[in-house]
């Protein structure tokens, strides 16, 4: 059988950076060169970043995108990288006329589209064919779907071409099995959601099986806004079992040396159509490459449920700071567990001298809380300063009288102040430490302790909140690392000391009960009937959806933050501020 030697990139893009996106192409395929491959395969919209939202209709962005892809293989040549065969994702256009002005076509046609680069020119182009329009994707507003199937032969073996949804779909791994290609290659820009590393496996075994080829997936890793991509690239055999896996939340190239089927004699008649899309087969090199010495592939090992999120969690903080041309961040250090593991999170993202806590005490803040936070910097090096609220706060009382809610949030309110007075004095990014459990029930001040550039923990439920500080300190000490998380922190009721011994509890059903049916209504969208029906009380139901139904306009205000569960509010989930609409029991 036939070797080939594959090299998947999974790189860190940023959106709209094109020639820095270009030096990530280069940089992979000098290293795949290097290493003797003879395909390099880049991920989904690489030269672009993705996702590019409505920047896809703008016709200067996409001459741009169209002007680098022929300019990228002559560099490629020019370096002696043109035997290489590269496949890197972009953005361009309909190859036929599109009428854009017709409704529900995008404006100046974009495609999501994968061109072939060999010997300083651009030999073929593959455009998505499945948009997909759930959850976080908005790709049917954004693309004109493709309908070819491309396969290039590479060293007398057939590949076939596909990008992301198009393998969720059926269609494009039968078109690779009637066309006999050897191997499938995947470009992927796949966000992270929590397990779903198993799916893609599960996924990728059982195309695979269907095309009866080697499949070979390649993701985009880093943060974009809300989304975080993790990597996780993968091949499997024709069997669908796992040859090779790289790292999660880390850029790395995966060097996969395969024996795959030699390319089949008869080509298909150019226009032929399988499955219902057009089959094109370009010959690149029809004679197997020389006979190599194989090596071991890499298999990751992979994070645990809880390390997954954490991580994704600090790669999404890492990048919206970075990316956004910010070195440091500073949020509210209350003592308490959200605002303790959003620092931990921060040292670990952006390093303990780019994290600035801010301690903001009341008359009504207890002593632990001052500790507790104190206890934090200790532990992890981060810049604890303290201002205290009171002798403002009672400026302000001189003036307003407030009391009840009202007394309440304009603590939160002060605190914000002094947050964001100090981001514009310094240039720190500002972090809001709310939790998913506050952000759906409207548990927190709108303008105050949901002030920020961003929020890390948004998607973590209140439970989840304790497991992964639990886990973060327990993974310190399997390392002989001092875990970051005061355990004070840990167990001590939650509270947002607006009041004397005030307790989260007072306002909140046990977060236990409250994150189930959050889990049911939010995550799962089931009715209030359906809710109840799976052993949840009545009035603890009725009382959960009211806050969250009556909280909508909070969450739109509220700083977005990295999508780690399967429903996230944001891109997700998008439900009318202005709504009559309430859930009968």
């Amino acid at each position: 059988m036939p070797q080939l030697r594959l090299a998947l990139a999974q790189v860190n893009p940023r959106v709209g950076d094109l020639d820095g996106n270009v030096e990530l192409v280069l940089d992979a395929a000098r290293q795949a060169a290097a290493d003797g491959a003879h395909l390099l395969v880049m991920p989904e919209m690489v030269l672009s970043g993705y996702p590019i939202e409505d920047l896809a209709y703008r016709a200067s962005f996409i001459a741009a995108n169209q002007e680098r892809v022929p300019r990228l293989a002559a560099r490629l040549d020019d370096e002696g990288l043109g035997e290489l065969v590269v496949v890197v994702g972009h953005l361009d256009s309909a190859k036929e006329h599109v009428d854009t002005d017709r409704l529900g076509v995008p404006k100046n046609a974009p495609t999501n589209s994968a061109s072939v680069l060999h010997r300083g020119a651009v030999v073929t182009r593959y455009d998505k064919h499945h948009l997909p329009n759930y959850g976080v994707f908005d790709e049917f507003r954004h693309f004109v779907a493709g309908d070819e199937t491309q396969v290039v032969q590479v060293g007398g073996v057939d590949v076939a071409i596909a990008i992301c949804e198009d393998i969720w779909q059926d269609g494009p791994s039968a078109a690779a099995h009637a066309a006999e290609a050897g191997l499938l290659v995947v470009l992927n820009g796949s966000p992270y959601e929590a397990a779903k590393d198993d799916s893609r496996l599960e996924l990728c075994a059982r195309r695979a099986r269907e095309g009866d080829c080697a499949l070979a997936y390649v993701n985009l890793v880093g943060g974009q806004d809300e989304l975080v991509f993790d990597g996780d690239s993968l091949v499997v055999d024709a069997a669908g079992e796992l040859v090779a896996r790289a790292a999660q939340f880390e850029p790395e190239l995966l060097v996969v040396d395969l024996d795959l089927p030699a390319a089949t004699a008869a080509m298909p008649e150019p226009g032929t159509r399988f499955h219902g899309l057009s089959v094109h087969r370009t010959v690149l090199s029809s004679d197997p490459v020389a006979a190599f010495e194989t090596r071991p592939s890499r298999v990751a090992e992979r994070w645990d449920d809880l390390g997954e999120r954490y991580w994704a969690i600090v790669l999404g903080l890492r990048d919206y700071v970075r990316k956004n041309g910010a070195s440091s961040v500073l949020l509210g250090l209350s003592g308490g567990i959200d605002s303790t593991l959003v620092g931990a999170i921060a040292v670990d993202a952006l390093g303990a001298e780019n994290v600035f806590g801010v301690s903001n005490p009341s008359a009504w803040s207890s002593e632990h809380s001052r500790s507790d936070a104190a206890e934090l910097a200790r532990r992890t090096g981060l810049r604890l300063d303290t201002v205290a609220i009171a002798p403002i706060f009672e400026a302000y009382q001189q003036a307003l009288h407030l009391d009840g809610l009202a007394e309440e949030n304009l603590q939160a309110r002060i605190r914000a102040v002094i947050w964001m007075g100090l981001s514009n004095q310094h240039g720190h990014l500002v972090l809001a430490c709310g939790n998913k459990s506050e952000l759906a029930t409207g548990y927190s001040t709108i303008y105050g302790d949901a002030v920020g550039a961003y929020a890390p923990i948004k998607d973590l439920p209140k439970t989840l909140v304790w497991e992964v500080s639990r886990w973060r300190n327990a993974w310190a000490q399997s390392h002989g690392e001092t875990p970051p998380i005061p355990e004070n922190a840990i167990s001590k009721p939650p509270s947002a000391e607006l009041r004397p011994g005030q307790l989260d509890s007072d306002s909140l059903p046990d977060y236990a009960d409250l994150d189930a049916v959050l889990d049911a209504y939010v995550e799962r969208d089931l009715g209030s009937a359906e809710v109840i029906a799976e052993g949840h009380d009545a009035a603890l139901v009725e009382r959960v959806i009211t806050l969250v139904d009556r909280a909508e306009y909070k969450r739109r205000q509220y700083p977005p933050g990295p999508k780690v569960s399967r429903r996230n509010f944001g891109r997700d989930r998008r439900v009318p501020m202005t709504n009559a609409w309430r859930e009968s029991l």
